[in-house]
């Protein structure tokens, strides 16, 4: 790989293509289409509540097993928004709940407009990697 950097949004995408193609491995089934729905519904779930409140809710859907789609998802956001990148909302913090309870009102904004741009692509890559012809 050469030293250029890459664009915010490609770091974004291969972020998340990561995420999904690791997900794509780990879930069949019924857990595959939760994924599916969650990358799908978390954008609108952040824009509706906020972005506290939907980690929150990813979390608690996910009642404590990591391997849940669920946490998937949110780990995912997390691991994007929690990174050991100065570009990063929250960076190098180790939870993502703590780190929004902590923090102030613009990094806050500022790590929810990062999610909401994060989350377009690890949606459409669900979607083309893993969504099932209905």
């Amino acid at each position: 790989m050469s030293n250029r950097m890459q664009t915010l949004q490609q770091q974004r995408a291969k972020h998340a293509l990561d995420r999904v193609k690791e997900a794509e491995q780990k879930y069949q089934g019924e857990n595959r289409n939760t994924f599916v729905a969650c990358a799908e519904n978390a954008p609108a779930s952040i824009l509706i509540n906020g972005l506290g409140q939907a980690a929150a809710t990813l979390r608690a859907q996910a009642k404590g097993n990591r391997e849940d789609p669920h946490r998937t998802v949110y780990d995912a956001v997390e691991g994007w928004l929690c990174r050991d990148d100065e570009a990063a909302p929250y960076a190098s913090q180790k939870d993502l709940l703590a780190a929004i309870a902590a923090g102030d009102r613009d990094s806050y904004l500022h790590a929810q407009a990062e999610a909401l741009a994060y989350l377009e692509w690890l949606k459409k890559f669900a979607v083309a990697f893993m969504k099932e012809s209905q």
